[in-house]
């Protein structure tokens, strides 16, 4: 055994900050690439919002009404009299425009009291303003009465204006409150009541792992391993979670819930208790008259108990679920400017997200005599600023390329409907436009596209497909749209079942198995045959 240096050459990829920035902004929403934006602009100093023509006009107005408050001995006339009134101008160029503010006084020469305020994208606004008599030139801004105009911003303690207040308006807390979460009320509760602190922590510890369903995900072994106590102890934690409101919360599964239910209603002696400890499958398969057979009781009996459970939650989690309504807002459009035309347009939502753009100041300050140690930190916040503009673009780029390859292979759903969606799968995107598998599904996800058929997600337009007995090949959302008109136009009598499902569809060309069927079933969320005969 000895111990010796030696030197490999060897290659693997590294995510630098930037290439990890560059994925993660992939799959931003624009909300999200909007937060993120507002917090690059508070930590870079040499990043700089650029302001738009309506926010260019209205700085220049205010340091118009400031000065003419300040000095009334200036006028500013309408055109067409003997002053020339202050000139705006836009003239949709592409470079940084300026608000320049210049004051020529009357005493006959151009007398300069102006200042240059830089802002905007798109426009060179020049306003001026010559005309009047005087005998010598003044400073409009130090007739600004500061104390007066900016007394909120200098004595945040000291107000000048009587302010009303109502009775009944809301108090500013009321604004601030939200629902409690599940396990926020669970611990409300826990504290309310008297149980020994070692079952309290272990009960703090059961309703953490507990999901939006109330169901606890962690056994009674691996809680009482985190908490350093026995399995008994996590059982009388449990047992005393599940008790509180809502009850049912802390159960292992469906059936354990209900019983806890039942029984904090009184009803452990009833048949219903029996059906759902006994004979909960059975139950759950709507197999009644099998029931009534084997333990001896009308179905009639067995239909008012199947009512009485269904008065239970077996979810009660979901009641306090922190999960909040998504505002969606479209990224994308998708129209066509002529009805005419077969092409569709391609083009970003105006999100109102800033338009970022690197300082000037800070670029003249490299050239100037600073020390080395401010010039190194203006490179790296300048770097910074540039690779955040460069994955923006890249980020822009990268979701036009997939959304042009999505439109050219469905251009029959965007013009007639769903019922004209073509399979389409996440590879050939990703062959289509020379892109990783993984950069086209980080796109596609959770990024919305205003269409002639609503607002969809871009994930919707991809759909698996099965060739017919012509050849050609149907999308499965097709053939799920089939499935279900034929369950919506069923007799509610007679309702139809998976088998009579295969041999229609068989009749249209498409040979499904029954245990296919059964799974599109499930996941449009439709009971079987019995439930709907149940059900009517």
């Amino acid at each position: 055994m000895s111990l010796k240096l030696t030197t490999s050459l060897s290659q693997r990829l590294v995510l630098t900050p930037q290439l990890r920035q560059r994925i993660e902004m992939l799959q931003m929403t624009s909300l999200e690439l909007t937060d993120l934006i507002q917090q690059q602009l508070l930590e870079n100093p040499v990043l700089e919002e650029v302001p738009t023509q309506e926010e260019v006009r209205e700085i220049a107005e205010k340091v118009l009404d400031h000065l003419a408050s300040a000095d009334p001995a200036h006028s500013f006339e309408e055109p067409g009299g003997d002053g020339e009134a202050p000139a705006v101008s836009t003239n949709g160029s592409s470079g940084d425009a300026e608000v320049v503010t210049s004051l020529t006084h009357t005493d006959g020469e151009a007398g300069d009291a102006g200042e240059a305020i830089a802002a905007g994208e798109h426009a060179d606004d020049a306003i001026s303003e010559d005309g009047g008599t005087g005998e010598e030139q003044r400073d409009a801004f130090e007739e600004i009465d500061f104390g007066r105009e900016f007394q909120d911003y200098l004595d945040p303690g000291y107000k000048t204006q009587e302010i009303e207040y109502k009775e009944d308006a809301p108090t500013f807390e009321q604004f601030l409150t939200r629902p409690p979460s599940l396990a926020e009320h669970l611990e409300w509760q826990l504290n309310m009541t008297t149980v020994e602190p070692e079952i309290a922590d272990a009960a703090i510890a059961v309703i953490g792992n507990l999901d939006a369903d109330g169901r606890l995900n962690a056994t009674n072994e691996e809680i009482a391993a985190m908490q350093e106590c026995s399995e008994e102890i996590v059982e009388q934690a449990r047992q005393a979670v599940m008790r509180l409101d809502p009850v049912g919360c802390g159960a292992h599964d469906v059936k354990e819930c209900l019983l806890v239910q039942l029984a904090v209603r009184g009803e452990s002696e009833r048949l219903a208790t029996r059906l759902i400890s006994d004979h909960f499958a059975d139950l759950q398969q709507h197999r009644l008259p099998h029931l009534s057979k084997q333990i001896g009781v009308d179905v009639e009996t067995l239909l008012e108990e199947l009512q009485f459970i269904r008065t239970l939650d077996p979810y009660p989690g979901r009641r306090y679920s922190s999960d909040e309504p998504i505002l969606i807002s479209p990224e994308i459009y998708i129209e066509k400017l002529d009805e005419n035309d077969d092409e569709y347009v391609i083009y970003f939502a105006d999100d109102g997200s800033p338009r970022l753009r690197v300082s000037p100041q800070y670029q003249q300050m490299l050239s100037q005599g600073v020390s080395n140690e401010t010039k190194s930190f203006i490179r790296e916040k300048m770097r910074s600023a540039v690779d955040l503009l460069r994955n923006i673009e890249h980020r822009r780029q990268t979701i036009y390329k997939v959304v042009e390859s999505i439109v050219r292979r469905q251009k029959d759903f965007l013009d007639h409907g769903v019922q004209h969606i073509k399979p389409m799968m996440l590879k050939d995107i990703a062959e289509d436009i020379g892109m990783h598998l993984s950069t086209v599904s980080r796109v596609v996800n959770r990024k919305y596209a205003h269409t002639p058929q609503g607002v969809i997600e871009l994930r919707r337009f991809f759909t698996e497909g099965m060739l017919n007995e012509e050849g050609e090949e149907i999308s499965t959302r097709i053939i799920k749209l089939q499935i279900k008109k034929l369950i919506e136009e069923e007799d509610s009598h007679n309702p139809i079942t998976d088998d009579q499902v295969v041999k229609i569809l068989a009749k249209d060309g498409i040979k499904l198995s029954r245990r296919t069927v059964a799974k599109y079933r499930d996941q449009m969320q439709i009971p079987g045959s019995r439930e709907r005969r149940a059900v009517v």
